[in-house]
């Protein structure tokens, strides 16, 4: 029984390791639009490794109520969740990032000879998100928030864009996710994000009140109309939302 939290822990691994698989065999490929015209696009079924992700979030976020409920915490089980987090929501993540930098690349005149270089920053997530977990398995002190955003919550965040990107009817969104600095912009931001120590929201309360639900349900009631208006944009919008109001309502972390 001690060791069912640490299967269930292990499952995390392994959906993250299958969103690597199909991120990986998902390369670009050579199509013809309605004008007849060759075009380089990254293959739709890349979304499954956004459903890997979102089935690894969903066994993280109850591994931890599954270990309490067999009464079977444990050091090992927190750093092999640790691991689990870095495979489903830093390397897998990143990798979807290196696809669509290829694919923002291939767009340039000679852009499938682009060298190496330009893509490893993709991996800088995988690398911050490393770091957050290392800062968060030593860090001694209390708190009833996060320092810096979790590496799941952008592990989904990222996720999310090959749906964004094959389920949107906006020639905008499009073009904006097939330009490199779109995507260096988003490598910048949710690596800071990680290993900042910014006050984030975490689902724990010391006596619930409403000032203290306040903001959560701000997050849900945005996200929940975000996404009967723009579809998987509202994932983006949620993530924005959540660290804005993270910032402003920074008084409850304490």
């Amino acid at each position: 029984m001690k060791q069912i939290p640490n299967i269930f822990t292990l499952l995390n691994l392994v959906f993250g390791c299958m969103a690597i698989v199909v991120a990986t065999q998902n390369g670009l490929a050579i199509v013809i639009d309605a004008n007849g015209e060759q075009l380089v696009e990254i293959p739709e079924s890349i979304y499954w490794a956004s459903i890997f992700i979102a089935l690894a979030a969903v066994i993280d976020f109850f591994d931890g109520f599954i270990a309490r409920l067999f009464n079977a915490t444990s050091e090992m089980g927190k750093q092999l969740d640790s691991l689990a987090d870095v495979v489903s929501f830093g390397v897998a993540p990143s990798i979807i990032v290196y696809q669509f930098l290829r694919l923002s690349f291939a767009q340039q005149t000679d852009g499938l000879n682009t060298s190496i270089i330009w893509l490893l920053p993709a991996f800088f997530i995988a690398c911050a998100g490393a770091y957050r977990l290392a800062r968060f398995n030593i860090d001694t002190t209390t708190s009833v928030g996060f320092k810096g955003v979790p590496i799941p919550a952008v592990g989904l965040f990222i996720a999310s864009f090959p749906l964004t990107y094959w389920y949107s009817n906006k020639v905008w969104i499009i073009e904006l996710m097939r330009n490199q600095w779109f995507w260096y912009a988003i490598i910048f931001i949710v690596s800071y994000l990680m290993i900042s120590t910014l006050p984030m929201l975490a689902l724990k309360f010391k006596g619930v009140t409403v000032q203290k639900l306040l903001p959560f349900i701000i997050v849900l009631l945005l996200s929940i109309v975000s996404a009967l208006l723009v579809g998987w944009l509202a994932v983006t919008i949620g993530f924005a939302t959540y660290v804005i109001v993270s910032l402003l309502f920074k008084q409850n972390n304490n």
